[in-house]
């Protein structure tokens, strides 16, 4: 009998598993929901890029090339224009004053949580800084607009009107730290510890450590979380609206009013618009370039991610 026992799958130490042969009905329920959840992403991302396509076919059909031509964005005017790079120019100034806000502070924050800060402090901190994602953007755009402008740039002399690039880009920069800070301190949290203690053992100094061990150890995290938070901000709407206006503009001067592509989608998609209308598509031919900016970021960071990630035993 403990010959056929084994005979019949028990593992070296006599332990014979129940259900070797036996199909496991509850890991594949689990797997099964766990791919019908993937799948649900999946098929919700080409739902979208297939409505974007299908209603932005009939705009560049007549309107062509003078999408990407043109130098002035009116489309709704008796006269209509469509060059998107005015924008295209609001998005990336924004966004770029946003990032130039948002890295500096955001990485600061997470390596004074991974490296410097005291367990207590870390628990305290953390969960404080990430209130903030919580927040509703709306909000930041009314903080930039009665208080940032007014009080901050306008009393400091800096000559900005009410709508101003400048008030937009530092709030939504603000907005997006939390994101940059949580991802990046969890990236830095996750480099084993066996690497501080051999750069300690160096006589290297807590900065040392920090800046040339652990940083770069946990490079691929740190640069998905700046890819998040750009990502965020070229897709951010309410605080552009407010802080920065309508206008379509092109330069670089963040001292004026700019229109960035979700502020003219959130101002159009009011219903004034009829169904089938050039007003309308435009919409959607907007939201589409903006799924393709994300999803060129996306890939390039993947890329860079995979390139430089650190693999440890």
């Amino acid at each position: 009998m403990e010959a056929g026992a084994q005979t019949q799958g028990a593992t070296p130490g006599g332990w014979t598993p129940l259900g070797v042969k036996r199909r496991r009905w509850g890991e594949e329920i689990i797997r099964a929901l766990l791919f019908v959840a993937a799948a649900i992403s999946v098929l919700t991302t080409v739902g979208i890029l297939v409505a974007l396509i299908e209603e932005s076919i009939p705009f560049f059909q007549e309107v062509g090339g003078k999408f990407f031509t043109d130098g002035s964005w009116n489309p709704l005017f008796a006269d209509p224009e469509f060059g998107i790079w005015q924008l295209l120019n609001g998005t990336f100034l924004i966004t770029g004053i946003a990032i130039l806000v948002a890295i500096p502070l955001g990485l600061g924050s997470a390596v004074y949580l991974s490296e410097y800060a005291t367990p207590r402090v870390r628990k305290t901190v953390k969960p404080i800084l990430e209130v903030l994602v919580g927040v509703p953007t709306v909000v930041f755009g009314y903080f930039a607009l009665t208080f940032v402008t007014p009080e901050i740039l306008q009393a400091l002399g800096v000559k900005v009107g009410i709508y101003n690039a400048l008030a937009a880009g530092i709030v939504m920069g603000i907005m997006i730290v939390p994101t940059i800070a949580s991802i990046s301190e969890d990236a830095m949290r996750a480099v084993p510890q066996g690497l501080r203690e051999g750069a300690y053992g160096l006589g290297s100094t807590r900065r040392q450590v920090a800046t040339r061990v652990v940083f770069p150890a946990a490079l691929s995290g740190i640069v998905a979380s700046i890819v998040l938070g750009i990502s965020r901000g070229v897709g951010e709407t309410m605080i552009v609206l407010l802080a920065a206006g309508l206008q379509p503009n092109f330069g670089i001067n963040p001292t004026e009013g700019f229109a960035t592509i979700t502020t003219f989608m959130g101002a159009t998609a009011d219903g004034d618009n009829p169904a089938g209308s050039i007003g309308y598509e435009s919409i959607f031919a907007c939201g589409l370039i903006l799924f393709v900016l994300t999803l060129v970021m996306n890939t390039i960071a993947i890329r860079f991610v995979r390139k430089y990630r650190q693999v440890y035993d």
